[in-house]
């Protein structure tokens, strides 16, 4: 069982990450699971990601950009691709990658733009920024060939400050264990995240963090792990040079 959290800001000051179960999201955010369900349907429509350079068709993707003032609202910028260096992701890194961008009724969803602010507002408490430069993912990985891999580039930094990896909807499937390690040093954790609106918190510099391979539940192929991956950094998108 998830231990509650008293304090997200100070849990990850102290440890490099905080742990929050929907309780801990409904108290610390002030966003309830009933007012996140809201923007589930969206999961069902994600087009399939054509990047993956393991060879693999089991994730499926969308992705936007947007800044957050701390005094003021948070702006959806012109879309743009996905970029990181090779140091950051083996695998994906150094090219340029396009999705297709999130919905629009997501993006002008009252909840989602409570979520995007509250975790903004929560992370200049432990680092004051004038502006938040957020990346959101939606992911869906299927066990429709057998086996998903949430992270196939292993276990990574996102080369931003902060991250929040929100659990969605996970059915019918096993594993998907996530891991959280110090980039300095030999200590971590290992948890499965099941409940919907569970977030995982993470000071980037600190920790690395992978989640491993899920499979199929039961005889069907039908399991699906759905995830929203925010990323904040404070001077800008990360870009090619």
């Amino acid at each position: 069982m998830l231990r509650q959290v008293s304090d997200a800001g100070s849990s990850i000051v102290q440890s490099g990450y905080a742990l929050l179960t929907p309780a801990d999201v409904q108290v610390q955010l002030g966003l309830s699971a009933d007012q996140l369900d809201g923007l589930r349907a969206s999961w069902s429509r994600l087009p399939q990601d054509t990047y993956l350079r393991d060879g693999g068709n089991y994730r499926h993707r969308r992705h936007s950009c947007f800044t957050y003032d701390t005094s003021a609202a948070l702006t959806q910028t012109p879309h743009r691709a996905h970029w990181q260096p090779t140091h950051y992701n083996a695998l994906h890194g150094g090219m340029e990658r396009w999705f297709e961008p999130i919905e629009p009724e997501m993006t002008a969803a009252p909840a989602w733009n409570r979520l995007l602010q509250a975790l903004g507002g929560l992370f200049a408490t432990i680092r004051p920024v004038q502006r938040w430069y957020i990346e959101a993912h939606q992911f869906r990985i299927d066990t429709a060939a057998g086996i998903g891999r949430p992270t196939p580039e292993g276990a990574h930094r996102d080369g931003v400050d902060y991250v929040a990896v929100i659990l969605v909807d996970r059915h019918e499937v096993r594993g998907g264990e996530t891991r959280v390690f110090e980039a300095q040093g030999i200590a971590g954790v290992r948890f499965t995240m099941t409940a919907p609106w569970t977030m995982l918190l993470l000071d980037d510099a600190r920790v690395i963090h992978e989640t491993t391979p899920i499979q199929p539940e039961g005889e069907g192929l039908g399991g699906v792990r759905d995830t929203l991956v925010l990323t904040y950094r404070e001077h800008s998108f990360q870009a090619p040079q």
